[in-house]
């Protein structure tokens, strides 16, 4: 039986000689559909950015808004897993599920970790309609578990629609030595002097969109660039932050003063806006001492900086598009994932890793350490202040549904678009309304099922009534919903019936900053919207509300991945063990069992790495000697002990003890041989993971330098026994949550 095409429009025969060949048309032109490029920024507040009122220089977002139009009303989620979510499907995240963040599933629908696996994505659809698909940076819509040099992989990019993906898949990374992920494999740090996360980002951006023009410059092509700035840890170079030490001497308050007028005068928020109350426990600026003082602007600085740079390498994309000639035909979206973060807690820190170990220095403890902010070991976490001011005029930060939580950015510009759009638009917009606004530019038919709505003809027509008349929010046990101009929140406490929340109201559409609670006022109005919540809670699948802080739902994440495993069998050819995996830290009891071929002679080498120079644990053999190091916010440990001839394994032993301190014993054959006392155990040693037989980038030890292999063959395997405790998950959780 022939099974010919039945489109195929040549004939065949027995032989080339007696059948006409055929060629399907090829379109010879460009396609009139414009390219998209979409730039999503991590924990940018709303009035972060020059063109929203910032004294941070970003000329290349400013210059994309002079371009095109500013939307002051535009909504997220106030985590970025389920704003992203949202954005590339176009529906409220409860209903595909991702409830709060991917790292987890904690067995209910509507909290995977993971989008459904029937829902489509922009990048699957653009690619049906001829485009090609790129995404660099930031990923985080697969579960940790899942983040593995072996997949699974149905959750990764380029099961969902990508065609390239060249970046990080975690919450966050360090910018100088990420976890880095090509298409589908783990790919080293690159060896290169002056090494910067953003820069490489932009670097393959740029590749991918010279390769697209070279190779098929008759489609059009999509790219999602998700930055890992300005997500903590603050990292830029020295110069960047040193340019803004000066500019933050007024504090925070007068920070949120100045941004407001200028937010006025930009005609960007209306004459009459108010700054909406301070934040419980931010301190004002004038109550603090000259060293708090110090610290803290520096920290700011740290994130000016780094926020600078990153306007630096998207400066360097459109820079690309117009040398290329496609400026015109491009259209270029700016927006961040929810608002500023006030996990750097009340006193910030020079490194990171102190607030996400749940340590608090003090501004005289920080200030010895200004001289490395910004580097590999100083990146840098802002005070809570800073964040407040970050989402001025609004009141709260990201984790809450108030609007310093859910009101991000938006830039839209397209320089050839039929009719041009210039301005600033005032229209209600939320993550879900991008995908259909965004068929809707491109012609192509909109998707099914979707929550959102196009928003489109607002691009060009600066009064059209557009959009949807409602829009609720849930995160963590916090609530909100939108309808038709007025708003109704609250804050919810964990533990806590719902039905004792103090619900606030407000009229949008005359308080833009809701800064007025107008709740005794208008009782009835506050009940009608909270029986809207309900209703679009049980439309959305939101149900059941879950105000677990996030180590609970980590401890619920079930029995998946290497973190539920109580014994690990590590291998000297093996990749990488990443930092989401979380058996990376020194916060559980474990037995390190290192089989080596019997050692004869000394041999020197690394049996185990984990972490890099801003902290971490090593196990190595060194002129005959066992050695454990551990560092963790410059507090070094060092236990050794001899290495008897003809040994087959060595290892340690590490206890946690209830006052966060752990004890480690050195095992050489079984025998207990050295012993010695962790003064702080945390699962947040450093952004990087683990490593079996060599250091893979840099170390915090000054005794041995990377990569101090061991010689091949001396290492069998080693085996990790863990001791699971009643509180393990809780520990590890708490750390996520501030990384997120």
């Amino acid at each position: 039986m022939s099974t010919q095409s039945a489109d195929f429009e040549g004939s065949v025969r027995t032989t080339v000689a007696e059948s006409t060949p055929w060629w399907p048309a090829q379109n010879g032109t460009r396609t009139m559909r414009p390219n998209v490029v979409m730039v999503i920024l991590d924990d940018t507040g709303w009035s972060d950015l020059g063109c929203f009122g910032s004294e941070i220089s970003t000329p290349a977002f400013d210059s994309l808004a002079s371009a095109g139009v500013r939307y002051n009303s535009f909504h997220v989620t106030p985590l970025c897993s389920p704003t992203r979510a949202a954005l590339l499907t176009g529906r409220n995240h409860h209903s595909i599920g991702m409830r709060f963040l991917a790292d987890t599933d904690t067995g209910f629908p509507n909290s995977r970790g993971s989008i459904r696996p029937d829902v489509r994505l922009l990048p699957q659809i653009l690619r049906e309609n001829g485009y090609a698909s790129y995404l660099v940076g930031k990923w985080h819509l697969a579960p940790l578990h899942e983040i593995t040099p072996a997949g699974p992989y149905e959750n990764w990019p380029l099961a969902r629609g990508f065609d390239r993906y060249y970046g990080f898949l975690d919450g966050c990374t360090d910018q100088y030595e990420p976890e880095l992920y090509a298409d589908n494999h783990p790919v080293p740090v690159p060896n290169r002097e002056g090494y910067h996360l953003s820069e490489d980002l932009a670097d393959h951006a740029i590749s991918f969109i010279e390769d697209h023009t070279t190779f098929r410059p008759t489609s059009p092509f999509f790219m999602q660039f998700a930055l890992g700035a300005t997500h903590a840890p603050f990292q830029a170079p020295r110069e960047y932050i040193e340019r803004y030490v000066d500019v933050f001497t007024k504090g925070w308050d007068q920070t949120r003063i100045d941004r407001l007028n200028r937010q006025i005068d930009m005609g960007l928020v209306p004459n009459n806006t108010e700054l909406a109350e301070r934040n419980d426990g931010v301190p004002p600026w004038d109550d603090l001492d000259a060293e708090q003082k110090e610290v803290y602007v520096h920290l700011q600085a740290a994130f000016a900086g780094f926020l600078e740079h990153a306007d630096a390498q998207v400066g360097r994309i459109l820079s690309t598009l117009d040398e290329l000639g496609i400026a015109d035909d491009t259209i270029v979206l700016v927006l961040s994932d929810n608002g500023a973060s006030r996990e750097g807690g009340p006193s910030g820190d020079v490194d990171t890793n102190a607030p996400y170990s749940g340590v608090r220095r003090s501004a005289a403890e920080q200030k010895p350490l200004l001289d490395s902010l910004g580097s590999l070991t100083g990146g840098a976490h802002y005070p809570e202040g800073w964040a407040m001011a970050g989402n001025t005029p609004f009141r709260q930060y990201k984790q809450f549904v108030d609007l310093g939580g859910v009101r991000s950015p938006l830039i839209v510009s397209w320089p050839g678009a039929p009719q041009k759009a210039h301005g600033i638009r005032d229209q209600f917009v939320h993550a879900i309304d991008i995908t259909p606004t965004l068929l809707e530019l491109l012609d192509i038919d909109a998707e099914t099922g979707v929550h959102g709505e196009s928003l489109a003809s607002s691009f060009t027509r600066p009064d059209v009534t557009v959009g949807r008349q409602t829009q609720y929010w849930e995160t963590l046990g916090h609530r909100a919903v939108w309808h038709d101009g007025w708003k109704a929140v609250t804050a919810h406490t964990p533990g806590t019936p719902y039905d004792e929340d103090a619900w606030r109201l407000y009229d949008s559409r005359t308080d833009f900053s809701e800064a007025h609670d107008l709740a005794r006022v208008f009782p009835e109005k506050l009940d009608q919207l909270q029986q809207l919540w309900w209703q679009e809670a049980e439309r959305n699948d939101v149900f059941p509300l879950d105000d677990r802080p996030l180590r609970e739902l980590i401890e619920a994440r079930g029995p998946i991945g290497l973190f539920a495993e109580t014994n690990i069998t590590l291998c000297p050819r093996q990749s990488h063990i990443p930092y989401p995996s979380a058996v990376t830290g020194s916060n559980r009891d474990i037995d390190v069992t290192a089989h080596v071929s019997p050692l004869g002679v000394s041999v020197d080498g690394t049996l185990l790495s984990s972490g890099n120079a801003q902290g971490g644990y090593l196990l190595y053999l060194l002129g005959g000697q066992l050695v454990f190091e551990h560092s963790h916010l410059g507090e070094n440990v060092v236990v050794s002990a001899g290495v008897p001839a003809y040994t087959s394994t060595v290892g340690f032993q590490l206890r946690t003890r209830d006052d966060g301190s752990a004890a480690v014993v050195l095992v050489v054959g079984g025998e207990n041989v050295g012993s010695g006392i962790i003064p702080r155990f945390s699962s947040h040693l450093s952004f990087w993971g683990l490593d079996v037989a060599h250091i893979a980038n840099s170390t915090f030890s000054d005794r041995v330098v990377p990569p101090f292999a061991l010689p091949k063959n001396v290492l069998d395997h080693i085996d990790l026994t863990v001791y699971h405790a009643a509180d393990d998950a809780a520990e590890y959780a708490e750390t996520v949550l501030s990384r997120e």
